[in-house]
């Protein structure tokens, strides 16, 4: 299980401070597919080509965690990159089906305002020395709700049974994904509560080195 010092700003718990490992490659060629996705979306409204994009996407997802657990290449970059393009890509997809009226915009502000929850934690964080906390259960199952939702709700959007069969299972992992999500932030917010009362601040202190 991931404690508290997973998310220390020094690099210890991390295998690697390398940069290009395959893991991370993998990952930044996930964050480069988030344009694709949203063109896809809403320029020729190629949904199936777009649902493709997503199902690459989580299928990388999966991969570079598992690359970077077996080859120990575990590293600071890769913890931050790898929940920020699942982010993305959960942005992108909200943003080009509400553009589309597929689904309403209030949807679009509930989970957007889950993230500027969790981001005004970050400075409150580094005050006792962590940039992040690690993620939890609750989170992954989340997130996970969510990027099968808006693939189906996306294919729900076209006519017929199989339309209708998308827009139902879509719409039932938007909700539990949505609610999964708010949970999720709510108890990052009370593990923050709790850091933030049995950890002490830390000191930096600036050093000037003197010339010889």
């Amino acid at each position: 299980m991931a404690t508290a010092e997973d998310g220390r700003t020094n690099p210890s718990g991390y295998d690697t401070d390398r940069v290009w490992t395959l893991p991370n490659v993998l990952s930044l060629v996930r964050l480069a597919g988030v344009p694709v996705l949203l063109w896809l979306i809403l320029g020729p409204e190629a949904d199936l080509v777009a649902v493709a994009v997503l199902m690459v996407a989580g299928f990388t997802d999966w991969l570079d965690g598992y690359l970077a657990r077996t080859w120990h290449q575990r590293s600071r970059l890769g913890q931050m990159l790898d929940p920020v393009a699942d982010r993305f890509y959960i942005l992108a997809t909200l943003l080009g089906l509400a553009i589309r009226d597929i689904i309403p915009w209030e949807l679009v502000v509930i989970l957007v305002a889950r993230d500027v929850v969790i981001a005004l934690l970050v400075p409150l964080l580094k005050t006792r020395g962590y940039s992040s906390l690690p993620v939890h259960f609750l989170g992954k199952a989340a997130t996970f709700n969510l990027l099968y939702a808006f693939p189906l709700v996306l294919l729900g959007a076209s006519e017929g049974t199989f339309g209708l069969i998308a827009r139902v299972f879509g719409w039932a992992f938007a909700l539990w994904g949505t609610a999964l999500y708010w949970w999720a932030g709510g108890l990052y917010v009370i593990q923050t509560v709790s850091l933030l009362r049995t950890t002490p601040p830390i000191h930096r202190t600036t050093t000037t080195a003197r010339s010889r």
